[in-house]
């Protein structure tokens, strides 16, 4: 029980599906019991779904299944849509100075996954294979290759979650900011250079 007077620390998984698209199976994944005793061995205490415009249903009928209001000891919530934007949920998941920074688990939309990049927090990218004409599944390949992300298969969800720590562990090592040759970095690596603050 921590001190009188002082808050608990959390530790926050946040999980976006996006604003478009229905990804009902990145839902039932992250509400799975060995996903959620994944996040509970590596210290977790909150589960937030972005579950959008039409996730709303299966994260009700799933979390109604998990013991009381939470699962293993996870306090779970969720939400369908943000119309200020995702900052507040990622800004948690970095974690604030009393809690321990989280991570999080989204769909492979470029636009979540320079966000994410900006904040340094390690991010879990799962593609939407329901998708026609799907570029996300390369996307998150190559991104995983130059050691940005994790590679997120639905299948296999739970692993992710020890290797999201791993690569917290890297990204802690990286310099703060490039200099000389690398702040010129062109292509793929030297957007997300500068993306992630790295050629300030």
């Amino acid at each position: 029980m921590p001190p009188k007077g002082k808050q608990a620390s959390s530790k926050l998984c946040f999980v976006t599906v996006g604003a478009t698209a229905s990804f009902n199976s990145l839902i039932s994944a992250t509400l799975h019991p060995q996903f959620l005793d994944a996040l509970s061995k590596a210290g977790y205490t909150n589960l937030l779904l972005q579950y959008g415009k039409e996730g709303k249903p299966v994260f009700d009928k799933l979390a109604s299944k998990l013991d009381g209001p939470s699962g293993h000891g996870i306090a779970i919530d969720g939400f369908d849509f943000n119309r200020d934007g995702l900052d507040q949920e990622l800004k948690a998941a970095k974690g604030l100075p009393e809690n321990a920074e989280g991570v999080v688990i989204s769909h492979a939309g470029s636009g979540t996954i320079l966000a994410v990049l900006r904040i340094d927090v390690p991010l879990i990218v799962v593609p939407n294979e329901e998708l026609l004409d799907n570029h996300q599944e390369e996307l998150a390949k190559v991104l995983e290759e130059q050691g940005y992300v994790i590679y997120g298969r639905l299948e296999d969800l739970p692993a992710t979650i020890a290797k999201s720590e791993e690569l917290r562990i890297r990204h802690k090592s990286w310099p703060p900011v490039n200099s000389g040759v690398h702040r010129q970095a062109r292509g793929l690596a030297g957007v997300m250079d500068e993306e992630m603050g790295f050629l300030d």
